[in-house]
């Protein structure tokens, strides 16, 4: 009798948010590891999926097993990425097949891509009819192929002119790769001269670098020069190494369109970047050179994070302190922490930079976990600007006006003086809230409890929470009546209107998300600023982080209280960030600079210690109430999150999660409550907010707590860990 010999199997992890990876079948010849690429059967399809090192299922039966279609022949995903996948997967109680999607989602990387057509110059021939087109594109061509498109965009010209260079022979048509390898970084260029206390941070992170691990706090005041003695940490990774790998994190895209000047300038190469307004193509690309270990330096969004990195030594986190580094949907990941978790587990250093760090920084510093290079001054001549406060109530703005009596004369003395002005304000749109003057109606989005934003340049209202937009009604829809839609409260476009009244004369521009929309906008605005051919900017945040504009000397803060109400812990800390970070726009050249903010509340701690400039004290107090409460730092929180399109069968869920709470020492649950916007495009949801100690391990309470209802198909439950909103 023959004796059956078992099949070869290995775990394939796929992703996909379920599952934990299924047992398949390797065929006679085929070696595979874990990391490997593979083609595999799922129902009737072939997907995409990746070897784990996960033993295999003994119960399932070799006669149920499907075989590995294929191999990539691509380098496997490191062990390391593979360890911080399943500890992420952990943390963040979701599958880690989801954790596996987000790292493979340029999985086009694997695929072969067909060569392009790129033109490379050649001699000229006799004869050729020259005209300035042709000239511009002679001038940008050179010996490395570009495609028609590059090369026309280089010269600023149509495609047809190249192809005709073409066809008279002055270019040579040659094949290339689509996906080139990046020009690596020469980390051995001399930076920019530092002055003494930048070159004393810059060599302790240096030291940083050479122990191969830990988290430093690089804590400078805006202007002092964070970016440069930074780049000195990353070079001394890539010289440690030659085959390091170094990612550095930027909260919004509009920051990372200058910088990647910067590091060019730098490193001699310009690096590889990642975030949303990249090209397929584009991501395709360094997602693949990342992968071959060819892509040794990416500056990038929070999705940059989960790259599939093969020896990152060294991550740098700008703006740490910034709430857009907390994803907040699908996986709700905080890039900050996972950076630091990620050089823990990995054994590379991580460096938070940021003029005002998180309180979590702060204490992890304060505690000797992070180590602290300090930067207390501005570089060269600047100095801090002076802050002022201003009480609205002392100098109420005139009816229908915003800015105020002091705001005014201090914006006609800088423009009198050929200087610019910011004036800032985190609302989007002309009016935040559009209501009925007859009924009272509120304007809201279909389906949702949440307000319609008037904007007037389009004559639109939407809905920034859901994307809902309409044209604004000539009559109200609940009542009829005809032009008694008003808009309330202001916006941008508003503050913009009444500045373009007062100064009719000023070039004046807006900064938001809305008018900065297509590609390049961003950085051909940000451009004009800074070459001083804008006097007035009026702007949301999207102004306050990382920008230099040296002839900005003036910054009014319009609303300075707005984010203060509510009840969000964090309201003080984000709304003294926001504020600093702004204020830290003006006077960074030689010219001082002066910060007005209008407030109703000059008493609040916020605007107090903003105006003498004591951010520690700040700190300090924050700190103290956070631990008289036991609120992170110094405890821990969870979300939980319900949504179900019947309210009925969500609100029988959230009963009897309420009901089968189980005791555990330390942790507390409130809840269920309405979500602030309790109905978003037609689902209604309800939050439950678990609290523990520092030590409690949340996840293993709530999967506990979770497991003991029955979950059912029409209610939603999403885990939020470590919240860092609660919309």
């Amino acid at each position: 009798m023959t004796e059956t010999v078992p099949k070869r199997r290995v775990k394939v992890l796929l992703p996909m948010p379920a599952g934990n990876g299924y047992d398949y079948a390797v065929p006679e010849g085929l070696d595979l590891r874990p990391g490997d690429f593979v083609t595999v059967p799922l129902g009737p399809r072939q997907v995409t999926g990746v070897v784990w090192p996960d033993a295999s299922d003994p119960s399932v039966p070799d006669e149920k097993l499907k075989t590995v279609v294929r191999r990539f022949d691509a380098p496997p995903l490191a062990p390391q990425l593979l360890d911080f996948a399943d500890w992420a997967a952990r943390y963040y109680m979701v599958p880690r097949g989801a954790i596996l999607r987000m790292v493979v989602r340029g999985e086009q990387g694997l695929s072969e891509v067909k060569g392009k057509t790129g033109y490379r110059k050649a001699p000229l021939p006799q004869g050729l009819r020259m005209t300035p087109k042709r000239e511009a594109v002679l001038a940008v061509a050179g010996e490395r192929a570009l495609s028609a498109k590059e090369l026309a965009e280089a010269a600023g010209v149509t495609e047809g002119v190249v192809r005709g260079l073409a066809d008279a022979g002055a270019l040579v048509p040659v094949m290339f790769d689509p996906d080139p390898p990046f020009t690596p970084p020469n980390p051995h260029l001399p930076g920019r001269a530092l002055e003494e206390g930048q070159a004393a941070a810059a060599e302790e992170l240096r030291k940083l670098i050479g122990e191969g691990k830990g988290t430093a706090l690089l804590d400078g005041v805006t202007g002092s020069g964070k970016t440069e003695v930074y780049l000195e940490a990353v070079a001394a990774a890539l010289k440690a190494d030659a085959q390091a790998q170094v990612l550095v994190m930027l909260p919004e895209i509009a920051l990372t369109l200058p910088f990647l000047k910067r590091l060019e300038e730098r490193f001699g190469a310009p690096p590889a970047h990642w975030h949303s307004d990249v090209s397929s193509a584009g991501r395709r690309r360094v997602w693949k050179r990342v992968l071959d270990g060819t892509c040794r330096l990416v500056v990038g969004a929070r999705s940059a994070l989960f790259l599939p990195w093969q020896n990152l030594k060294l991550i740098v986190v700008d703006e740490e302190h910034d709430p857009a580094y907390k994803q907040q949907d699908g996986i709700l990941y905080h890039a900050r922490d996972m950076a630091v978790a990620m050089g823990a587990r990995q054994q590379f250093p991580v460096v938070l930079a940021s003029a005002t760090p998180s309180l979590e920084t702060v204490l992890n510093a304060e505690e000797g976990r992070y180590r602290r290079v300090m930067l207390p001054s501005r570089f060269g001549p600047a100095v801090m600007p002076d802050v002022h406060v201003c009480d609205m109530r002392a100098h109420p703005p005139d009816q229908g006006r915003w800015l105020a009596g002091p705001a005014v004369a201090a914006i006609n003395d800088t423009l009198a003086q050929k200087k610019q002005v910011l004036l800032y304000l985190n609302r989007r749109g002309y009016a935040p809230v559009t209501l009925c003057r007859r009924c009272g109606e509120r304007m809201t989005a279909p389906d949702s409890d949440t307000w319609l934003v008037e904007h007037k340049y389009t004559n639109r209202l939407v809905c920034h929470q859901t994307g809902f937009s309409m044209p604004k009604p000539e009559k109200c829809p609940h009542c009829g009546g005809e032009d008694t839609l008003a808009g309330c409260g202001p916006g941008v476009e508003r503050v913009a209107e009444e500045a373009r009244e007062r100064w009719p004369d000023a070039r004046i521009e807006i900064f938001s998300s809305d008018t900065v929309d297509r590609p390049g906008s961003a950085k051909e605005l940000l451009s004009r600023m800074t070459a001083g051919e804008i006097d007035i900017l009026v702007a949301t945040q999207a102004a306050a982080k990382g920008h230099n504009f040296p002839g900005l000397t003036l910054v009014v803060g319009v609303d300075a209280d707005l984010g203060l109400s509510g009840g969000d812990l964090r309201a003080a800390e984000r709304t003294y960030q926001v504020l600093s970070q702004v204020a830290g726009r003006a006077g960074r050249a030689a010219d001082r600079g002066s910060v007005i903010l209008q407030s109703y509340q000059p008493q609040h701690p916020v605007a107090a210690a903003l105006a003498a400039g004591s951010r520690d004290d700040f700190l300090q107090a924050e700190l103290f109430s956070r631990e008289e409460i036991g609120m992170p730092p110094f405890g821990r929180l969870a979300g939980l999150i319900l949504s179900a399109k019947e309210e009925p069968k969500l609100m029988a869920d959230a009963r009897a999660l309420a009901q089968a709470v189980p005791h555990a020492e330390g942790i507390e649950v409130w809840g269920p409550a309405p979500a602030p916007f309790y109905r978003l495009r037609g689902v209604y949801r309800q939050r439950f907010l678990v609290k523990g100690t520092k030590r409690s391990n949340l996840q293993a309470f709530i999967a506990d707590w979770l497991g003991t209802v029955k979950p059912t198909s029409a209610v939603r439950r999403v885990v939020d860990i470590d919240p860092y909103s609660f919309l």
